[in-house]
């Protein structure tokens, strides 16, 4: 755990008195996860428990996962990785016959430790097999409501912002947003899901940002979001930041409306990201190629790379059009209990 701010030696969290202090806030989380739990089941969700070792962590380029190997009878090494996301095995599971499926899932992300981060946390991760992505929307707004309604929270709050949980949420396209906020006409720079660097790079540098020379489509995008549109979502109400473009989502279907726009969506409160989540993409031939790309993107900016699940692909044949959402647990009780940091809502946080 971090230390403290006035730099005064921080209690471990297994002390007494410090656990005393966290105590309120671990049993709100364990009752926001069970009325959560009961409100799926009651929709005629079936909880599944997928299994953390993997072939392969995912395959989006800035996902970095945690490696180990699989010692087999014949004392031979296998290369494993802990999940970022149970996806590949909940998508297997829809292939299977599943038709909605959940999970309380700990995933593993390398790189990520802060306020809002931790290198293992708790997903909410959740599929409706023939059912459109907006109506997973409906259940994003409905997590809101019963972790505020169990938390006894009037808002969610995060560093001085407040949200109202009981409000609908406001839904706001990527491109409306760029617009709006950071004054950027988005789709301007793409074509289907290609997309000009250099001439996102230019409006970007109009607005003041600040860019690395070697950064990319995605990485100015990125800076973008984070400096110019995040601070301004989510406040005094739910907002789902929808239909992303068709280069930031290599998982999801385009949309019927637009070709350089994608059935992915981002759900925010206090200008923090809750939960993402995608109409998905059941296409194993364009799967592959997009995560080919991702993969090169990886080791372009990082040098590395991580295997395809070439089981993932196979299934993917055989998914039905489905929908789903993944969410960050942990963040959700943060905002629902007012605690300052993520480690606050963890029962047992990695000690640094």
């Amino acid at each position: 755990m971090n230390p403290p701010l006035n730099g005064a030696k921080s209690s471990p969290w297994w002390d007494r008195n410090h656990h005393a202090g966290r105590r309120p806030l671990l049993l709100a989380r364990n009752r926001i996860q069970a009325a959560i739990r009961d409100w799926l089941g009651a929709q005629g969700f079936v909880e599944v428990d997928p299994l953390a070792l993997a072939v392969s962590p995912g395959n989006e380029a800035h996902l970095h996962a945690f490696a180990t190997s699989r010692i087999g009878n014949d004392g031979e090494a296998q290369p494993m990785y802990l999940h970022t996301s149970p996806e590949f095995a909940m998508k297997k599971l829809l292939a299977a016959g599943e038709a909605r499926i959940f999970a309380f899932s700990h995933v593993w992300r390398n790189r990520e430790c802060g306020a809002l981060h931790s290198p293992e946390f708790c997903m909410l991760e959740w599929y409706r097999s023939g059912e459109d992505y907006r109506v997973l929307f409906d259940d994003c707004a409905q997590y809101l409501r019963h972790a505020a309604e169990v938390a006894g929270a009037e808002a969610l709050r995060f560093r001085g912002a407040e949200c109202d949980p009981y409000a609908a949420p406001e839904v706001m396209s990527v491109a409306e947003a760029f617009r709006e906020y950071a004054g950027i006409d988005l789709l301007a720079t793409c074509d289907g899901s290609e997309t000009d660097a250099g001439a996102l790079r230019a409006q970007a540098e109009g607005q003041g940002i600040r860019l690395a020379a070697d950064d990319g489509w995605s990485d100015i995008l990125s800076r973008i979001l984070v400096e110019k549109v995040e601070p301004h979502l989510g406040m005094g109400r739910p907002l789902i930041l929808d239909r992303y473009p068709a280069a930031e989502a290599a998982l999801a279907r385009p949309t019927s409306g637009d070709p350089r726009e994608a059935e992915r969506f981002e759900l925010y409160a206090c200008g923090v990201e809750l939960a993402n989540g995608f109409g998905e993409l059941t296409d194993p031939v364009e799967q592959r190629r997009r995560f080919q790309a991702e993969m090169d993107e990886k080791a372009r900016i990082y040098g590395e790379r991580y295997p395809l699940d070439e089981d993932f692909l196979a299934a993917l044949a055989f998914m039905p059009p489905a929908s789903g959402c993944a969410l960050g647990f942990d963040r959700l009780v943060m905002l629902a209990t007012g605690a300052p940091r993520i480690d606050e809502v963890i029962w047992t946080p990695l000690i640094e």
